[in-house]
């Protein structure tokens, strides 16, 4: 029986787990849950699960929800170092790192610190540390499981084929809700719109970043490190029916891709059970009822996050933590209407062109760059700093 820690447990990819946890009793024990605000929720997976260790965002927060608990039993603690108390559980063999954002870096660093097998569906810890986190891997011997759907796709491809003689993987991408929306209409465009994702049910944050197409460009520096990959080596292609989840070519010019439904709950698994499969309650692929498979060039000139994020990975240093830090903020501002759509590349660039790129030689320099640019952009735009979502 597998024992696993889920940080994030009230979000999307958290409540996947914790349900494919459910249909295997006798696979998996829940010992330890971390969440932010959702008490109710939290609650209702304590009561189910039963887990010994159970962290929230504050101290009102524990407060609230011990007197929602009871008497569960659970231990419950709060802030910065209960998530990274649940982090690195000693009961638990895998701890999967599902919080949204740069918030995830800490715990997740500490989880690889412990010598965790880590499933990873946070991709900004690596996308803003990555060179730190991989180091930290390897010499605590601690395994990263991408959970991501495209990297996933990518680490199957990989056990089947080899990395030997590799020459580039490709990223696949829906192309977001605004794939064929005209460039003088996305002004235009509203958080509603930008929600409504043609292919999967996701959270706000990572949507409005497959609207953009930075989430395409945050995969392609998580993939830099998960594979050890240089930059040019990894190329995205728009795929609208995302079924195809991602390819690896190798040098005679051989294609394998990884294909399945377009269910988060199949890498969720894939993460969980590794290095086994487990037959499950997913329907299969009808690839006739698919019928056709296309593929589109990225067009960088309506959606220039991409392009961003390959010049940000390829400067290194602070440079992906400047790209990180002012999406986060340019997302929140375009949620609350703040800004327009468009807004969003043009407040990136601007924190790319205003931070000049510093080398990083530890987790204090990287969060340190974080909130050096949340706060300029915050005074820049009459908001309070956001913090790490």
């Amino acid at each position: 029986m597998k024992r696993i820690a889920i940080l994030g447990s009230t979000g999307s990819i958290g409540t996947q787990a914790l349900a494919l946890a459910a249909r295997h009793p006798e696979r998996f024990r829940v010992v330890a849950l971390a969440a932010r605000e959702n008490l109710d929720l939290l609650a209702e997976q304590v009561r189910t699960f039963r887990p010994r260790l159970v962290s929230v965002a504050t101290a009102d927060g524990a407060a609230a929800l011990r007197s929602r608990l009871d008497g569960a039993g659970a231990e419950v603690v709060w802030g910065e170092a209960g998530i990274l108390q649940v982090a690195t559980d000693p009961d638990a063999d895998l701890v999967l790192s599902a919080v949204v954002g740069a918030a995830g870096l800490l715990p997740t660093f500490a989880a690889v610190r412990a010598g965790k097998v880590v499933a990873l569906a946070n991709k900004e810890a690596l996308v803003t540390a990555g060179e730190l986190i991989t180091a930290e891997a390897a010499r605590r011997s601690a395994r990263l499981l991408p959970v991501d759907s495209e990297h996933s796709a990518i680490f199957q491809c990989l056990e089947r084929g080899g990395g030997a003689c590799l020459r580039s993987v490709i990223l696949t991408g829906s192309g977001g809700p605004f794939r064929t929306r005209p460039k003088e209409a996305l002004p235009a465009a509203t958080p509603h719109e930008a929600l409504r994702h043609p292919r999967w049910n996701m959270g706000k944050k990572i949507s409005i970043d497959s609207a953009t197409l930075m989430n395409k460009g945050l995969e392609v520096i998580e993939a830099r490190w998960l594979f050890g990959l240089p930059v040019e080596a990894i190329r995205v292609l728009i795929h609208p029916e995302s079924i195809v989840h991602s390819l690896v070519e190798y040098v005679d010019g051989s294609l394998l891709a990884q294909l399945s439904i377009t269910d988060m709950g199949l890498p969720i698994l894939y993460a969980l059970t590794y290095p086994e499969r487990l037959p499950n309650h997913f329907p299969t692929l009808d690839l006739a009822a698919v019928a056709r498979l296309t593929f589109e060039e990225v067009d960088h000139d309506r959606f220039p996050c991409l392009g961003y994020a390959y010049a940000a990975a390829r400067a290194g240093g602070t440079g992906p933590v400047v790209l990180n830090a002012a999406n986060e903020v340019a997302v929140g501002l375009f949620l609350q209407e703040a800004i327009p759509f468009t807004a969003i590349p043009r407040l990136i660039a601007e924190a790319l062109d205003r931070h000049p790129v510093r080398p990083v030689r530890s987790v204090e320099e990287v969060l340190a760059a974080d909130a050096e640019v949340r706060a300029a952009l915050g005074a820049r735009y009459g908001c309070a700093p956001a913090a790490r979502s």
